[in-house]
């Protein structure tokens, strides 16, 4: 075990801090693209999934995905509890950062993660059962891939796939899971004949602010220490979202001759998405590029999902899932080592050949052949269950009356006042 450093460590918190302000971003950006009936429900499904995740992440899930192994494929109970914390963090024999800090870091991805989940479900959820889905979620979907892929010892690690800070664990599962999450619920009712625009584009685009802020530390963090890779990592997170932002709306400027506030807000973080995989790997021009192509390509995925008959209703597919793929893939054409000396395998343009691109595949293969039917399992069991969708009375009446007893605009509605006891 490394010498523990306190500016490593002071970094490493610093960031996990800024991953967990991620949360509140989230919560602003879906609240602000679903009906208004429906804002505080989503927001609250945000907080609660970050509860119930950070819980359960200490009690078993960090131990799951890194613990030791004997197999490549899954942590033991050693760390459970959290009652090892300081020891080494097998894998990581150079982690300079106290291993706490690595753990609530890692907490932080696992929160946001599974706090995505709610925009494919959103207006029709139960806030309980998406708690219950979740949390089996990070526990059976999410720890094992995280051993996978974050894990040195995991087995996709040891091939050498590359994922610096998410583009399979985070993004391409995300979206996988997100597809099977809508699937088991179905659509809204009244989807797609009716209009769901949203209510209130400027929380949206403030919550994507606060998403872009707090990307930094989800990409840089992900250096476990201070230096150059994660001034590098910080400086293509920031110019990928900036050309993910102008690659979508140059895309909605030739389709329809307007550029929109969502449209910005989306190809921000469609581009933030794409880079997450490659932000250590990649250079300035190579981060361009690969948040360019994210802010397109997720254009055209968004719009599948009304051809194809499923309703993700704040596009977690099109943007996380899609955008996560593309960036996880390009990985294998613009790697080098002038960035990172430390990879075990280039990009096609640095002269690696196509080794690392059908590493790349596989892992996007390995990840979506996970995800997708083991969520989709999970869903219908808790639909089963616990009734994860709402009866469409609520849907109608919207969800923070139904469920919350509140509203986040008429606090002087009859429902609320009555159950609140006025």
């Amino acid at each position: 075990m490394a010498a523990v450093s306190a500016a490593d460590t002071a970094w490493v918190l610093v960031c996990a801090a800024l991953v967990l302000f991620m949360a509140p971003g989230l919560a602003l950006f879906y609240g602000g693209m679903v009906r208004s009936k429906h804002v505080l429900a989503i927001m609250a499904q945000v907080f609660g999934a970050a509860a119930v995740v950070s819980l359960l992440w200490a009690l078993v899930g960090h131990s799951l995905a890194f613990g030791p192994d004997h197999g490549r494929l899954l942590g033991d109970l050693h760390l459970a509890g959290l009652g090892h914390a300081g020891d080494a963090i097998p894998g990581f024999p150079h982690l300079a950062a106290a291993p706490q800090a690595f753990t609530v870091f890692q907490m932080m991805f696992a929160v946001i993660t599974a706090a995505l989940l709610a925009g494919a479900g959103a207006d029709r959820m139960h806030f309980g059962s998406f708690l219950l889905f979740v949390g089996a979620w990070v526990l059976l979907v999410y720890a094992p891939l995280a051993h996978w892929v974050f894990s040195p010892n995991g087995w996709l690690a040891h091939l050498g796939v590359l994922d610096f800070a998410g583009g399979t664990v985070v993004e391409t599962n995300s979206g996988a899971s997100a597809l099977a999450l809508c699937l088991v619920l179905g659509a809204r009712r009244g989807w797609p004949r009716e209009q769901m625009a949203p209510h209130s584009l400027p929380l949206t685009l403030v919550g994507a602010g606060i998403l872009w802020f707090g990307w930094i530390g989800f990409n840089a963090g992900s250096a476990l220490a201070v230096g150059g890779l994660a001034a590098q990592a910080a400086l293509s997170t920031h110019l990928a979202g900036c050309a993910g932002l102008l690659g979508w709306l140059l895309v909605e400027k030739l389709q329809t001759r307007h550029s929109t506030t969502l449209g910005a807000a989306s190809g921000a973080v469609a581009g933030l998405v794409a880079i997450t995989p490659a932000a250590g790997y990649v250079n300035a021009l190579g981060a361009i590029v690969i948040g360019f192509l994210g802010g397109v390509v997720s254009v055209f995925a968004v719009e599948q999902k009304v051809h194809r008959g499923y309703d993700d209703s704040l596009d977690v597919v099109g943007v996380h899932g899609v955008a996560g793929v593309v960036g996880t893939l390009l990985v294998g054409v613009f790697a080098t080592r002038t960035v990172n000396a430390g990879v075990p395998h280039t990009g096609l343009l640095d002269g690696g050949g196509m080794h690392l691109l059908g590493l790349q595949a596989l892992a996007v293969v390995v990840t979506v052949a996970w995800a997708f039917p083991l969520t989709y399992a999970i869903a219908a069991l808790v639909q089963r269950t616990a009734r994860l969708r709402v009866p469409h009375d609520a849907e109608l009446e919207g969800l923070d009356t139904y469920i919350h007893a509140e509203s986040a605009y008429d606090i002087g509605s009859r429902r609320v006042a009555g159950r609140m006891g006025a």
